[in-house]
């Protein structure tokens, strides 16, 4: 079905967001969008590069937006078995003094090392090979026990990507183009600016003037932020967070990449780290993504992924411009000006009798649930009541048996079990078996019925 424009009060209201925070923060340039039904609905850009407003294809480097690539690459090594997440570094990169750090203690910056490499500041200075960066790394760069606490860690993705590098045989870098990038068509994502592109900056804090900032190959610290990109391509990969994967990871993997790992700021969080996604709540939205800092740039993508809104911004200065709340802010206008329409329903296009046999209530003791058939084969088991809680989703593994994607049964495994006669019994899941009755007496309850049955008092 065609996709409706935005209306002219709205497009107004988010560009009066973008000039506003280019004016107010003086920056050289800004470019910002957002993405709605797996599309830019609208693009803005203030201020200049070479001469010209820029678009949604210029280029800005994103700074720590590419560590989004690298987990992403990290959970495809997962999903084909070749690496586990609670292994220690060591097993796959040895010899360095973190070596019994988890892979997704790495991931969700929980693994206690260091934030920055031993050395010069990298982000300004050339970078080193992965063996000399290892050999900087000594007892004193570990920070805190590892899972104790979020400790954000450049280093960790400069680790993180040397594991790529190792189970892949090439680059990280290489791996992002061919396993990432082409495939979804992100043709202007890049380690280093192609034109048209901006160039890095820092504004003085007390006069209108600037200063340029280099732009280095960070080499082993290059998966921690060496990518420039474009809100075209940026665009494309909100969608990925979002679950349109495109094939690249399966949507249960972000999903798994979306959860929190970690949080910043205690248990009432607004913001907080999964494997390899930033997260974030604002005004009751979950958000997922990565803001990006290099000198010279700021960036950052937010997904709302119920709504399959999202927005991005870039701009060329080294700081004072709030590009995350910029993001948020514009999500929040076009979603209180024109909110998304639910997605339109229909039928599915097949049904497995067995499935459909399936659906409706069981119970657990005496708590009834709902089994309700989603697409692919998917199930989900919720309660019919307020009390109790334990809604999850489950995809198919194989005869008779799902595997839980979220909620209180997720990693658990689902399971059929039917008599001699190929009936259904009744549902295995984790020990908890669930009858078609409550407490039912053929359905081979833990503990046994009460031969009385239900009575009275």
């Amino acid at each position: 079905m065609p996709i409706e424009p935005l209306l002219p009060t709205t497009e107004r209201a988010l560009l009066q967001r973008v000039a506003t925070e280019q004016s107010a923060k003086r920056a050289p340039s800004l470019v910002a969008a957002v993405v709605r039904d797996g599309r830019i609905a609208w693009s803005g850009g203030r201020g200049r590069v070479a001469g010209e407003v820029p678009g949604v294809d210029t280029q800005y480097r994103i700074g720590s937006i590419t560590k989004t690539f690298v987990a992403a690459l990290v959970m495809r090594l997962r999903d084909e078995g070749k690496v586990e997440l609670n292994a220690p570094y060591d097993k796959y990169v040895p010899g360095t003094a973190f070596g019994d750090v988890t892979v997704a203690q790495l991931l969700a910056h929980a693994g206690g090392i260091t934030a920055e490499s031993p050395g010069q500041w990298w982000e300004r200075t050339p970078g080193v090979e992965w063996p000399e960066m290892a050999d900087r790394v000594g007892a004193e760069e570990l920070k805190h026990r590892p899972g104790r606490r979020f400790h954000y860690s450049n280093l960790g993705y400069g680790a993180l990507g040397e594991l790529v590098a190792r189970l892949r045989g090439v680059s990280w870098l290489e791996a992002v183009r061919t396993e990432l990038l082409q495939p979804l068509g992100m043709t202007r994502t890049t380690p280093m600016p192609e034109k048209p592109h901006a160039e890095g900056f820092a504004v003085h804090p007390w006069a209108d003037v600037l200063l340029p900032e280099p732009a280095h190959d960070a080499v082993s610290m290059a998966p921690a932020g060496q990518l420039w990109s474009t809100l075209t391509d940026l665009s494309r990969w909100a969608r990925v967070v979002g679950g349109d994967t495109g094939g690249v990871l399966r949507p249960d993997t972000v999903a798994e990449m979306r959860e929190p790992a970690v949080v910043e700021d205690g248990e009432q969080w607004t913001g907080g780290y999964g494997l390899g996604l930033q997260l974030a709540r604002n005004r009751g939205r979950r958000l997922a993504g990565h803001t990006g800092s290099m000198p010279g740039f700021l960036a950052t993508v937010w997904m709302h992924p119920e709504s399959g809104t999202a927005a991005i911004g870039m701009t060329n200065t080294t700081t004072g411009v709030d590009v995350p709340t910029l993001c948020t802010d514009l999500i929040d206008i076009i979603s209180t000006l024109e909110p998304a329409l639910p997605v339109e329903w229909a039928p599915l296009p097949e049904v497995d009798p067995e499935l459909l046999a399936l659906t409706g209530t069981w119970y657990w003791g005496p708590a009834p649930r709902a089994l309700r058939l989603l697409h692919d084969g998917w199930i989900s088991l919720t309660p019919l009541t307020g009390t109790g809680g334990r809604a999850s989703r489950f995809r198919p593994t194989g005869k008779d048996t799902w595997l839980g994607l979220d909620g209180y049964y997720a990693g658990e495994t689902l399971r059929v079990v039917r008599r001699t006669d190929g009936s259904i019994s009744h549902l295995d899941l984790a020990t908890f078996i669930f009858s078609r009755e409550p407490y039912e007496t053929t359905a081979e309850i833990p503990g046994g019925v009460d031969p009385n049955g239900w009575q009275a008092l």
